[in-house]
């Protein structure tokens, strides 16, 4: 997975959502690191390739779905689909980074409908270290990957939502 350090990089998207107020900016980070709410499964003995286990339905279509919808609801923005819509991309966003990961199982995209694991055919980010090992060579060398592959893209995606909706100068 990509560390908790590059998922809420995804509210950096928060530049094509003019009217979207800094509540849901901040909650929409914050939803792009809750699916991995589900490696608590772990405690309680639920494996991994279980449907609740890790990268299972918290990191499903649906799940981003009934969180944008939650948070819409209950953030109150006043306008409510380019919040939901921001709240969507940031959830999903973490699901979508992990299929580029290179390790794992794979994304249960479709839970609870299909439990398939997937991943994309371009893997390009390197699957994060767990503990005490992120702070390795290795965890250094995920880092960089990130850089490349997470932080590059949504910097320049934010830049142009800032360059095509930054309010016109008026004229003189």
């Amino acid at each position: 997975m990509p560390t908790i350090l590059s998922h809420p990089a995804t509210a950096l998207l928060k530049t094509w959502f003019r009217d979207v107020p800094p509540r849901v900016v901040t909650f929409g980070a914050l939803a792009a690191i809750l699916p991995d709410a589900d490696v608590a499964a772990f405690a309680v003995g639920i494996p991994y390739g279980h449907p609740l286990g890790h990268r299972g339905f918290t990191h499903s279509i649906v799940f981003a779905v009934l969180v944008a919808a939650l948070a819409t609801l209950l953030l109150r923005p006043p306008k409510r689909l380019p919040a939901f819509t921001f709240l969507f991309l940031c959830t999903m966003s973490h699901a979508v980074f992990d299929a580029l990961t290179n390790g794992g199982l794979g994304v249960a995209f479709f839970s609870p409908f299909d439990n398939r694991r997937y991943f994309f055919p371009w893997q390009p980010i390197e699957v994060s270290p767990i503990g005490a090992a992120f702070f390795s060579r290795r965890g250094m060398s995920v880092l960089l990957s990130e850089v490349l592959w997470v932080w590059t893209p949504l910097i320049v995606v934010g830049v142009a939502g800032w360059l095509v909706r930054r309010p016109k100068a008026k004229a003189r």
